[in-house]
């Protein structure tokens, strides 16, 4: 079983082959590497040979786009209630996951399903698609990066989105060093989302390593939640790591300790040509 993220229309995977997807974002189509593309069917989409611009890798490590004619920056909107701006940056991204749109949709429906005030935790927000799909639920959000620029991005999304005047909480810090803050203080949250990276560096030099800083980093988390928690959403794509083993750290803390279970699924794209799923990392969705 997957959560396939397949209500999208203005993002649209088109292709799948090589190495590389073709994507249609918005009305301009890209082409960007993926690891998990390991199949060489025949490129017979015209977009293959008239996309907008294509991410090339280096042989020495990294890459850069073609050269094109993009616009810096343009929007596009999931449903009727997230709008985001797409810009290619360095390392193939483009600001936003679009196979995240599966929890987007149950974030939202979860929260707005309380019928109570609701208070959700963001870390590793990234351009800020789970909070807004949270605030748009009816939750107020905090919302930490490391990245300062990603931060205001995700406030740009945020205004895009209508969303702007929600009570999103903005912050800008390491988020070992925050949920430490937070457990001092004494706040708790109903909810937790957390899309850790495999490797990073927060904005004072601290190391994250996903072997060594995960676990610990969930055990500290469970401290933030409330008597009556909602979910605990975890999400892995750099890491590779297979559902069942966030499915099984998560149970290990959050249920260990609340109750309840972890549902951990592959994320997936459908593939316009083929019909088949292009799968992008895993979810596991802890409830009590």
């Amino acid at each position: 079983m997957s959560w396939l993220s397949d209500q999208w229309k203005e993002y649209e995977l088109l292709d799948a082959s090589d190495g590389e997807r073709l994507e249609r974002w918005g009305k301009y189509l890209l082409v960007r590497p993926d690891p998990q593309v390991i199949w060489q069917t025949e490129k017979t989409h015209p977009g293959w040979s008239r996309y907008d611009a294509r991410y090339l890798r280096s042989s020495t490590g990294g890459g850069h786009w073609s050269d094109h004619s993009l616009p810096e920056r343009w929007k596009i909107h999931y449903r009727d209630y997230l709008t985001f701006y797409v810009k290619p940056m360095n390392f193939k991204h483009t600001g936003v996951f679009p196979e995240q749109a599966a929890n987007w949709d149950y974030i939202r429906q979860t929260v707005a399903d309380a019928h109570r005030p609701v208070r959700v935790l963001n870390l590793f927000a990234y351009s800020g698609g789970a909070t807004l799909a949270a605030a748009a639920g009816g939750a107020e959000v905090y919302h930490v990066d490391a990245a300062k620029g990603m931060v205001a991005w995700a406030k740009e999304n945020a205004q895009a989105s209508g969303l702007g005047d929600r009570p999103i909480h903005w912050i800008v810090d390491d988020c070992g060093k925050f949920i430490q803050r937070e457990i001092r203080r004494g706040r708790r949250y109903d909810g937790i989302i957390m899309d850790p990276p495999s490797y990073g560096r927060g904005p004072g030099g601290e190391v994250w390593k996903m072997e060594t800083s995960f676990y610990p980093f969930l055990l500290e988390t469970a401290k933030l939640l409330t008597e009556n928690p909602l979910f605990v959403i975890i999400n892995s794509y750099t890491t590779g790591l297979a559902p069942s083993a966030v499915g099984y750290a998560a149970d290990a803390v959050f249920a260990a300790q609340y109750g309840g279970h972890t549902q951990a699924e592959e994320l997936g794209l459908p593939v316009t040509s083929t019909g088949r799923m292009l799968p992008c990392g895993a979810t596991g969705r802890w409830t009590p």
